[in-house]
């Protein structure tokens, strides 16, 4: 099938390198010449592992390409795809949709014969009947149909989701589009990987239901973690414990220095603002995105209290830190705890150096005032403390002895309980996880 992408980003480029191994021929339009220029050069903008390896392979099959100028591709293309980016609108939080709309004005006026218009991009409810409108508006005559197919991606195993999803959600009310649809996911379909049908409007909601509640997941146990600390259970074990159960399940379950990424933030925040509009306020959510604002302040307090105990003052000491996106296996920054627990200890008084395998470059022009090494091990050289706040694998086998040698006091703060409190006091050093007595 001949397929178009508008936008390069994240889920554009993913998508469209996944659609033309499946044998699609695919257009990846986006408006950044630099970001065309790359992507022709054979350069990946983003990491994601097997992602290069991927373009390149389809790029030399001559199923994948990339442009700035997508007239052609639009007009020839029997599905189109919106993969913009919908970022928090400034002020009521609600998601920026000018990009989507954008794209549909000119999508309208490309289209030739019956196309097929998907938004990939997570947009609020009713975003479809708004991008047929605007399209039917910009051209009466055309002929097409607006589709929901919302992705779930998580960074760092996206091509696995993509090809191996644990479903496909499809709102679609057009047949002709529906067997459209059916025809582009056949290689999935093929293997009986589920498809779900529903109404658009169901198949956006769908989208921000699911982020929410993982969100929600996610703050739960780490609110149960706190609670752990104070009677002197291990949240580890209530996690397994109550993991166990079927109706709950393991994932998400991990306790941490709270969510980041470029989903959850903005997905939960878009969908309070949409129950708010619609008056059926999501009270849940409203105080999971407030818990999980609080607990990366809160963090910056924990490391406080570990260095000085309560109350006391790091000031003129340095903190060693390991990781720095918001979860491993990605150079994603976005709304990283990372942005937010720096710059508190700084304004603390304390000195940060900090490392991350693959964040750094992006880290640079966010984190003003901190130092950025080469290793985990010149994080720790000097340090009062080493914190663990992203749980790269290259942090999970560290010399613990070699690095208490190094460091002014030899204190690991593990954000991300990578490490055993016994094993890590074993080789000479103090310990302080989450959720532990």
């Amino acid at each position: 099938m001949r397929v178009t992408m508008i936008g390069t980003g994240y889920v554009g480029l993913v998508s469209g390198a996944c659609f033309a191994d499946f044998g699609h021929t695919v257009v990846c339009v986006d408006k950044d010449p630099s970001k065309i220029e790359r992507l022709n050069r054979g350069e990946i903008p983003i990491f994601e592992p097997g992602l290069d390896q991927l373009v390149a392979d389809n790029v030399k099959a001559g199923r994948l390409s990339f442009t700035v100028d997508g007239s052609d591709a639009i007009r020839d293309a029997e599905i189109v795809f919106i993969a913009v980016g919908t970022p928090t609108r400034r002020g009521d939080g609600h998601a920026d949709l000018s990009y989507v709309y954008a794209a549909a004005e000119e999508i309208a006026g490309l289209i030739q014969d019956f196309t097929v218009v998907v938004t990939k991009s997570t947009v609020p409810v009713g975003t479809g009947d708004e991008v047929e409108a605007i399209m039917r508006r910009a051209n009466p005559d055309a002929q097409f149909a607006v589709v929901s197919n919302p992705e779930f991606l998580r960074e760092g195993a996206a091509i696995e989701d993509f090809k191996r999803p644990d479903r496909v959600v499809i709102g679609v009310e057009d047949e002709r589009a529906k067997a459209v649809m059916a025809e582009l996911y056949r290689p999935l379909s093929l293997n009986e990987f589920p498809v779900v049908y529903t109404q658009r409007r169901t198949s956006e909601l769908i989208k921000y239901a699911g982020n929410a509640f993982l969100a929600m997941k996610i703050t739960f146990i780490n609110e149960i973690a706190d609670l752990c600390e104070k009677v002197g259970a291990d949240v580890q074990q209530v996690a397994k414990g109550i993991g166990l159960d079927g109706r709950i399940g393991s994932k998400f379950l991990n306790p941490g220095p709270g969510y980041g990424g470029s989903c959850f933030p903005k997905d939960t925040i878009a969908l309070v603002r949409t129950a708010q509009q619609y008056g059926a306020p999501i009270r849940l959510i409203e105080t999971t995105v407030e818990v999980n604002d609080a607990r990366k302040l809160a963090m910056a307090e924990k490391i406080r209290t570990a260095m000085a105990g309560a109350g006391g003052d790091i000031a003129g000491k340095t903190v060693g830190v390991l990781g720095l996106t918001f979860k491993p296996n990605t150079d994603d920054m976005r709304d990283s705890p990372s942005l937010a627990i720096i710059p508190a200890l700084q304004a603390m008084g304390a000195t940060v150096k900090a490392f991350d395998p693959e964040g750094m470059k992006e880290a640079r022009h966010m984190l003003a005032g901190t130092t950025f090494v080469n290793g985990a091990y010149e994080a720790a050289d000097g340090a009062d403390a080493l914190v663990i706040l992203t749980e790269w694998d290259q942090f999970r086998a560290l010399d613990l002895t070699r690095i208490a040698g190094t460091m002014t006091r030899p204190l690991l703060i593990d954000l991300r309980n990578v490490y055993r409190a016994g094993e890590v006091v074993a080789d000479g050093m103090e310990y302080v996880g989450i959720g532990k007595p």
